[in-house]
C-alpha cells in the first residue's frame, strides 16, 4: 500500500506539478506564494497514507487543499486589516499643548489595558462603532463588549482623573463641614 501511495505522489508531482503551480498562481498572483501553497498542499495530502488514492483523486485533494489555504489566508488577512491599527503604534507627536500631553497619556493608559478592553475602547470611541458593531468585529457577544467597555472605562477613569477620585474620597468630609 505504501508503495502505491508513494508512486501516486511522485507521479502527481512529475506530471501535474506545473498545472498545480499555475492553479495556485491564479489564486494568489504570486509565483512564490503559489510554490509555497503547492508544497504545503502536497504535505497535507501525502503527510499520511490514504487508502485508494488514485492520481485524479490525489490531484483533487491537492487542489482543494490549495484553495482552502487561500481562503484561510484571506480570512486571516482580512481580520488583521480590521484590527491592525489597534496594534500599530502611531508616530509620536511632540506638542507643547496640555491637550496633546493628555492624549498621549491616555494612549499610554489604553495600551496598558488588557487587549480586549483596549480593542473595545478604541473601536467604541475612536472608530465610533456601536456595541453590536464591536461584537461583530471582534467576534464576541454584545454582553462581553459591554463588560470590556465598563471595565476599561473604570480603569481609565481611575488613572486619568485623580481629582475626581480625591473628591469621591473626601466627599463625606465636605458634607459634614
Amino acid at each position: 500500500m505504501a508503495r502505491a501511495w508513494d508512486e501516486v505522489a511522485t507521479t502527481l508531482v512529475v506530471e501535474r506539478g506545473d498545472a498545480l503551480s499555475r492553479y495556485a498562481y491564479l489564486l494568489t498572483g504570486s509565483v512564490d506564494d503559489a510554490a509555497d501553497l503547492v508544497q504545503e498542499a502536497l504535505v497535507r495530502t501525502f503527510g499520511r497514507p490514504r487508502l485508494g488514492l488514485t492520481l485524479p483523486r490525489a490531484e483533487a485533494y491537492v487542489r482543494r487543499a490549495i484553495l482552502n489555504q487561500v481562503i484561510d489566508r484571506s480570512r486571516r488577512d482580512s481580520t488583521w486589516r480590521r484590527v491592525r491599527h489597534l496594534a500599530v503604534a502611531p508616530p509620536s507627536v511632540d506638542s507643547a499643548a496640555d491637550a496633546s500631553d493628555d492624549r498621549l497619556d491616555l494612549l499610554g493608559r489604553v495600551r496598558k489595558l488588557p487587549p480586549r478592553q483596549a480593542a473595545c475602547i478604541v473601536l467604541r470611541y475612536y472608530e465610533d462603532l456601536t456595541v453590536d458593531g464591536i461584537a461583530r468585529v471582534l467576534g464576541i457577544s454584545s454582553g462581553a463588549v459591554k463588560r470590556y467597555l465598563s471595565d476599561g472605562l473604570r480603569s481609565l477613569s481611575s488613572s486619568i482623573d485623580p481629582a475626581g477620585a480625591r473628591s469621591a474620597r473626601t466627599g463625606g468630609e465636605n458634607v459634614s463641614t
